[in-house]
């Protein structure tokens, strides 16, 4: 007895001395708990707000679980009472019940408060224009194009600080998640949808983004780097994009968008009305590039290049025809 005793609690220690250890690792990845945006920030407290109240219920709940289970053990001289007839108390019934159910409405209203204070499409309130940014992701690599001002990168995105950036995404592959931890939750992109997200970093900085849906061969590479710089070097930024030789025509993101990694890239230029058309090319069927999730189908291939490009080649406003759906499929 004395021998697997003390077996049990080396057992308990080491795995007390491991768990601590493999917590450490993950210092670095918790993103979502150093926030640089407003989002980030609602998220971050929502999330220490609902572990404070299910640890009101948990740890409780595993401190008497094993104070039990110590007590009543069997063993020679153990004094704990013996009641083999005891079935019910009042008193008891009423403490695990009454707490758990004023926690679950307590949590219940502020989650919902807090939902609608994070709607994805709310506009975040600013005295700078929002700064909009088209979100394309493709196998495997995310194409980001700025309508304002005419230029396009392929897995970098840079943003002015403190202002608010109106995202609007879609998918040319199969269904992504994009998301800036540090900047606010994921939000779908998917084929012939378009959504919208606003997000703010409120420091200048360098932050990690991905892709948070699992979409094939290589979407552990399908990460971004996100560089939020002052006003004035995101103006310096952009006038040295408009100076590169690299201009994005409709042939060049037809090659861009087959399945395949990519490095980063910059272009000077980009087809307008190209966001648009990417997200209704699907709409009766049309599909214009070979690749991966059937994009191969030729629908489309009874059309002249000449007709495609007409398609993409539309006034660069948003597509307020198209399918919008700002919470159902998003987690922010």
């Amino acid at each position: 007895m004395v021998r697997k005793k003390k077996f049990v609690q080396a057992a308990l220690s080491l795995m007390a001395i491991a768990m601590i250890v493999l917590l450490t690792g993950c210092g670095d990845q918790a993103m979502v708990l150093d926030p640089k945006g407003p989002v980030g920030a609602g998220q971050r407290d929502l999330i220490v707000i609902a572990s404070v109240l299910c640890g009101i219920i948990l740890v409780p709940v595993l401190a008497l679980t094993a104070w039990i289970v110590w007590r009543y053990r069997d063993q020679d001289g153990n004094k704990a009472s013996y009641r083999p007839n005891w079935s019910h108390s009042n008193t008891l019934e009423a403490i695990w019940w009454g707490i758990p159910i004023v926690v679950i409405l307590i949590l219940g209203v502020i989650t919902v408060r807090y939902t609608y204070a994070l709607e994805p499409s709310k506009v975040i309130q600013s005295d700078k224009k929002p700064v909009t940014v088209q979100v394309t992701s493709l196998d495997w690599k995310w194409l980001f194009t700025y309508p304002e001002q005419g230029i396009a990168t392929v897995n970098y995105l840079q943003i002015p600080e403190d202002t608010p950036i109106k995202f609007e995404l879609t998918s040319d592959a199969p269904m992504n998640s994009f998301w800036i931890p540090q900047l606010g939750g994921q939000i779908y992109t998917m084929s012939g949808m378009a959504m919208t997200l606003y997000l703010q970093a409120d420091e200048i900085g360098h932050y990690f983004g991905t892709g948070a849906n699992f979409s094939g061969e290589h979407f552990a590479d399908m990460t971004f780097d996100v560089n939020a710089t002052s006003q004035a070097d995101f103006d310096s930024w952009v006038a040295k994009t408009k100076q590169s030789p690299q201009k994005l025509t409709m042939e060049s993101y037809e090659a861009l968008a087959k399945p395949g990694k990519s490095l980063v890239q910059s272009f000077s230029s980009f087809p307008e009305g190209l966001f648009q058309y990417i997200v209704t090319k699907y709409a009766n069927g049309q599909m214009t590039h070979g690749g991966h999730g059937g994009h191969g189908a030729t629908d489309n291939a009874q059309k002249s290049k000449e007709q495609v490009m007409d398609e993409v080649k539309k006034p660069q406003q948003p597509d307020h025809n198209a399918p919008l759906d700002h919470g159902s499929t998003h987690s922010h």
